[in-house]
């Protein structure tokens, strides 16, 4: 039986999955998500972010999480693969910055793995990491920069991009809701930002990421478009997938597509019935 694993984005965890995972396995699949190191139950929450907020002090306190590579992150996803791939074929799916991740696993291990799947996901190729892509006139109309007011260190100082999810700053709010979470309700952008943690690795968007030919260019992929998506613009999604297919012509992208923003949910019937149907069901 197929086992699907799934790898969250920034400043998130395994909880991302929950409604997928949980729908697939009424479904009878094996599927299984991943808290990367410093994430899910190792996240790090410093005591000025807890209520009253000190924004100096949270401007300034350390973070085990600037210690953490990207190295990191793919040595926890092949001990997954490596365990799950024990029970039969594994599917390795990554949400948005979890396809740099993705695509290193790939070369590493492309032997383990019958199939990767990027979901609205930086799909590295011609450009050596996730920062070179944001230059890109593909990425022009992405909304990142409406967050920016709620970044409260310097990444080059602390290691770590620290976002301040519990401003009462009815503009970030907003910005949350247009750049990550376009048809939710306020009800829902609301409990997205109580389920997003406050400290990324700042050194993950400048790893190398791009897959190679040889290894994860011989791994068949899907790529599912978000075509909502104000953070990773639907032009970078197809700039990522033409790239990929200029790469391994002989092996092309197996393109979906889904009318939903940056964050999902990842429960809507439209997802969970691709994950069905890649896992074989």
């Amino acid at each position: 039986m197929t086992t699907l694993v799934f790898i969250h984005g920034t400043n998130s965890s395994s909880s991302w999955a929950t409604g997928l995972t949980t729908e697939l396995t009424l479904r009878g699949h094996r599927c299984v998500a991943i808290d990367l190191p410093g994430h899910g139950q190792e996240a790090f929450y410093p005591r000025p972010y807890q209520a009253p907020q000190d924004l100096q002090a949270l401007a300034a306190e350390p973070s085990p999480l600037a210690k953490i590579t990207i190295d990191d992150y793919v040595e926890r996803v092949v001990d997954v693969v490596r365990r799950a791939r024990r029970h039969g074929p594994v599917v390795l799916a990554g949400m948005s910055q979890g396809g740099v991740t993705v695509s290193r696993v790939g070369n590493a291990i492309p032997d383990l793995l019958d199939r990767v799947v990027y979901v609205a996901a930086y799909c590295c190729v011609d450009l050596p990491n996730l920062t070179a892509y944001l230059g890109t006139p593909e990425n022009k109309d992405s909304l990142v920069h409406r967050l920016s007011a709620a970044v409260v260190a310097d990444p080059a100082v602390l290691g770590v991009t620290r976002i301040n999810w519990r401003s009462a700053d009815p503009a970030l709010f907003q910005a949350v809701k247009e750049t990550l979470a376009a048809d939710f309700t306020d009800e829902g952008v609301s409990r997205l930002l109580n389920a997003l943690e406050p400290d990324e690795t700042a050194s993950i968007p400048l790893a190398e990421a791009r897959g190679e030919a040889h290894t994860w260019g011989r791994i068949p992929r899907t790529y599912v478009r978000l075509t909502l998506d104000r953070l990773i613009p639907l032009a970078l999604q197809d700039r990522f997938i033409a790239e990929a297919d200029r790469l391994t012509p002989d092996n092309p992208t197996d393109v979906r597509s889904v009318a939903a923003p940056h964050v999902g949910p990842f429960d809507r019937p439209e997802l969970v019935e691709i994950f069905s149907e890649l896992a074989g069901g």
